[in-house]
C-alpha cells in the first residue's frame, strides 16, 4: 500500500518538474491587446537564440556575436541535424542588418510546417549562417543547450496554437 503512494508522489514531482522547463514568457501589447509568447534568450556558444509567437508568426531569432554580420533576405542558414545526413536551408525572414540578426519566420497555424516541427523536435547540432559577404558563421550547439532548445521550442509551438484568431 505505502509503494504505491510513493509511486504516485513520485508521478506528481516529474510531472511537475517537467512543467517547470516548460516556463515560457507572456506579454501582452498594451495597445493591440495582442498575446506574445517568448522563451527568452538561450545563450550558444558565440551566440543566442529566442523564439517568439503570436497570433500570426512565429519568430526563431538568432543574435550572432562579432563584426561584420550583415544578413539581409538573401542570405541563409543550413541547419543540421543529430544523426541525420540530410540539411535543412532557410532564409534569412527579416530586414537587411548589420547587427548579426537573422530569423527564421515560420506562420503560426494549428499544424506547425514540416520544418518548424523538426527544428522543435530534432536536436540541432550546428548552423551554418551566411551572410550578404558570403562570408560563413558556424554556431555549434552544446549537447545541453540542444536539449533546452527542443525542450523550449516544443513548448513555444505547442502552446502559440492557442494565439491563433
Amino acid at each position: 500500500m505505502n509503494m504505491k503512494y510513493i509511486v504516485v508522489i513520485g508521478l506528481l514531482f516529474s510531472a511537475s518538474v517537467s512543467a517547470q522547463d516548460c516556463k515560457l514568457n507572456k506579454e501582452t501589447d498594451p495597445y493591440t491587446k495582442e498575446i506574445k509568447l517568448s522563451t527568452g534568450f538561450i545563450f550558444l556558444e558565440g551566440s543566442s537564440v529566442t523564439i517568439d509567437a503570436d497570433s500570426k508568426e512565429i519568430d526563431i531569432l538568432f543574435s550572432i556575436e562579432g563584426t561584420d554580420k550583415c544578413f539581409d533576405n538573401n542570405s541563409t542558414a543550413v541547419i543540421m541535424f543529430e544523426g541525420s545526413k540530410t540539411k535543412t536551408s532557410l532564409r534569412n525572414g527579416g530586414t537587411m542588418n548589420c547587427e548579426g540578426l537573422f530569423h527564421f519566420i515560420f506562420k503560426n497555424s494549428a499544424t506547425p510546417t514540416s520544418v518548424l516541427k523538426k527544428i522543435s523536435t530534432q536536436k540541432i547540432t550546428r548552423i551554418i549562417f551566411t551572410g550578404s559577404s558570403k562570408k560563413e558563421t558556424i554556431v555549434t550547439i552544446a549537447p545541453q543547450e540542444q536539449q533546452t532548445l527542443i525542450t523550449l521550442a516544443t513548448c513555444l509551438v505547442n502552446d502559440a496554437k492557442a494565439l491563433i484568431k
